[in-house]
């Protein structure tokens, strides 16, 4: 039986789950009801595998739901407070970014742009990204985010893939103090792209840039533009964006979010998940060029009329302290982050955070990947101080929004470290295995779907074929999610990571979440990440690397024998590494995202490829010199 916490904030709404079981369409489309609707939907869901049509025929806006409906009650309320990494800030009211999506509306009409066209944005984290993207929503125009730290060959295969008429950039963006120029990354992406028509370019960081005759400056753009804009009126399917995936493995996905079915996944989760109150400053660290940054950045909050936090820097720049000052300035009672970037705020110690008031938090949040269940109670006591639930909340880019999480809006349950708890209401979820059958309690299979939910994406830009591939053919007409869980004997679930993310030892396969865990419930580690590399006699061998917590004094051979017996104990000994790398940093997207792919090159003295997203170059070096260094004085010794 796993540890259990009950804590929770006197939420027990039975009745939602009672409906959402009894019928799950007429469940929905009572959510759907809370929304603002020009006109009724002819039917909630039409399912015809693997594409489902919710709310065809009922016409809506999502700018007009995040910001018109809130002007009579709301209007003077701060809706975004921004925060930069050099201190400056800037607060909208819902008044202010509902002129200022309309004006950029008007502006974006002014150059031609109409419902269905394509606009990409390329932004830094700054107030303009959200009003671009409401502003196109507004005129139903579908938008395509990319997010700042991509190449300019990445963004190239964006733009293209997209046709998008038209892009939206800065002339640069911060990061660590350094200015990243954005403009020229997007100009060396667009050549020969006659279909871009124009380039709207906002001035951020003042830095020279050159202007050709299809760029036009944000300011000028919108200097005459009227304050006015009515939303558009479309239909509950209107592509509202195209968000693609991370393509490290082969080409990217343009996953394609609808609207109506969307925005009524979002508001009914934020508020189950978040239990939001119009007194909550909510904070989520995601980068709006993700989907989380898209449902809980963006869309979610302000369908709630919430005031959120948008932070544009890395987490720990300039100091290490600069989540928890922020959300000491700001009283923020709402944090949501990564199990990586709580990681790394544990390898700084706890006299940080405990130097500041965080007394305002009353609910914290994970996503992105599965927490450890000692990162969970370092979130909890330490940040928490026994008194906020910790809510894991699992979903995909896919799913549009939260399908797995303790729901402290609706229900107060036992919280178990490490476990996202149950599914939200409406949505069936089952752990299988190679043959589609449910397993056992305790059992690893695979996470599928079995009934349609209203945040699934419609489709893949222009892809039918390979949606169908990628997420429906493993098992007929359920969703294949590609990840690893297990269910316990409470009901509860436990993400273990990708089941592609396997390294397969001897023919034993083994989850790099799994063993990833193990290692950082060794009491000395702060982050860790595995790989496997090519072994003539087993397939594949284990390496590992570790990031050791602070003041740690303890040579390195005697951790690398603690925690090769943990391993062994917790996990078995086919999973023990060949060998540990100890390192100071690991190579990071600047979402957060371990690149294991460059681990793994780096460990078979490979290319390391494209390094653009990576949050700091230097650890691809660090890295290097450790396993060149190691891997020397193993020869020598072996000679």
């Amino acid at each position: 039986m796993s540890e259990t916490f009950n804590i929770g904030l006197g939420n027990n709404d039975s009745e939602i789950r009672k409906q959402s079981e009894s019928d799950f369409i007429a469940f929905w489309a009572d959510q759907a009801k809370k929304l603002a609707w020009f006109s009724p939907w002819d039917k909630t869901l039409e399912w015809n595998p693997p594409f489902a049509k919710w709310f065809e025929g009922g016409l809506i806006n999502a700018s007009y739901n995040a910001l018109d409906i809130h002007q009579k009650n709301k209007a003077n309320k701060p809706a975004i407070i921004w925060e930069a990494e050099s201190g400056e800030s800037r607060i909208l009211t819902y008044k202010d970014l509902w002129i200022e999506v309309q004006k950029f509306a008007n502006g974006l009409k002014s150059l031609g742009v109409t419902k269905g066209d394509r606009v990409t944005i390329y932004l830094p984290m700054v107030p303009e990204l959200p009003i671009s993207m409401l502003a196109c929503s507004r005129i139903g125009a579908t938008h395509t985010v990319v997010f700042s730290g991509f190449s300019s060959a990445s963004l190239r295969e964006r733009i293209e893939d997209s046709k998008s008429k038209i892009v939206i950039t800065s002339d640069g963006g911060y990061r660590r103090g350094k200015i990243v120029k954005l403009k020229e990354i997007v100009d060396e992406a667009i050549q020969n792209f006659d279909f871009v028509k124009n380039i709207i370019v906002l001035e951020r960081t003042k830095e020279p840039i050159q202007l050709t005759s299809r760029d036009i400056l944000w300011s000028d753009l919108i200097k005459n533009a009227p304050s006015e804009c009515e939303a558009e009126k479309l239909d509950g399917l209107h592509p509202l964006y195209i968000l693609y995936t991370s393509g490290t493995t082969g080409k990217p996905k343009g996953v394609l979010h609808g609207t109506g079915g969307y925005l009524t996944h979002l508001y009914s989760t934020f508020e189950w998940a978040f239990d939001i109150k119009d007194s909550d400053v909510f904070f989520c660290t995601a980068d709006i060029g993700w989907v989380t940054g898209h449902s809980y950045v963006v869309y979610g909050p302000l369908l709630h009329g919430a005031t959120e936090i948008i932070y544009e820097g890395a987490p720990d720049y300039p100091e290490a302290s600069r989540m928890w000052d922020i959300i000491q300035k700001h009283k923020v009672s709402i944090f949501y982050t990564t199990p990586t970037a709580l990681r790394m705020f544990m390898k700084f110690g706890n006299d940080i955070p405990n130097s500041f008031d965080l007394s305002a938090l009353r609910l914290l949040g994970s996503v992105g990947e599965p927490i450890n269940p000692e990162v969970w109670k370092w979130y909890y006591e330490i940040i928490g101080k026994e008194k906020c639930p910790v809510i894991d909340t699992w979903w995909q880019t896919e799913t549009g929004g939260i399908m797995i999480s303790a729901l402290p809006g609706i229900e107060t349950i036992p919280l178990k470290p490490g476990s996202g708890t149950r599914p939200i209401p409406g949505v069936n979820i089952s752990i299988v295995d190679e043959e589609g059958k449910e397993v056992p309690p305790n059992t690893k299979g695979y996470l599928i779907i079995k009934n349609p939910w209203p945040g699934m994406l419609l489709t893949l830009w222009g892809d039918d074929e390979k949606y169908k591939k990628a997420y429906w053919s493993k098992f007929q007409n359920v969703y294949y999610s590609g990840d690893y869980a297990k269910i316990d004997e409470d009901g509860y679930f436990w993400l273990l990571g990708r089941a592609d993310d396997v390294l397969k030892v001897a023919g034993h396969r083994i989850g790099t979440a799994e063993l990833e865990s193990c290692m950082v419930s060794h009491k000395d580690i702060a982050e860790s990440a595995v790989c496997g590399i090519p072994d003539d006699l087993k397939g594949e061998v284990i390496i590992a690397f570790a990031v050791l917590k602070e003041n740690v004094k303890k040579e390195y051979a005697v951790l690398e024998k603690e925690i090769s017996d943990k391993i062994r104990n917790d996990i078995g000994p086919i999973a023990t590494p060949k060998q540990i790398y100890f390192v100071s940093k690991l190579p990071k997207t600047r979402s957060g995202k371990i690149m294991r792919r460059l681990l793994k090159a780096i460990a078979n003295n490979d290319s390391i490829g494209d390094v653009s997203t990576l949050e700091d170059v230097a650890a691809v070096a660090e890295i290097q010199n450790t396993v060149q260094e190691l891997q020397k004085s193993i020869k020598e010794k072996n000679n």
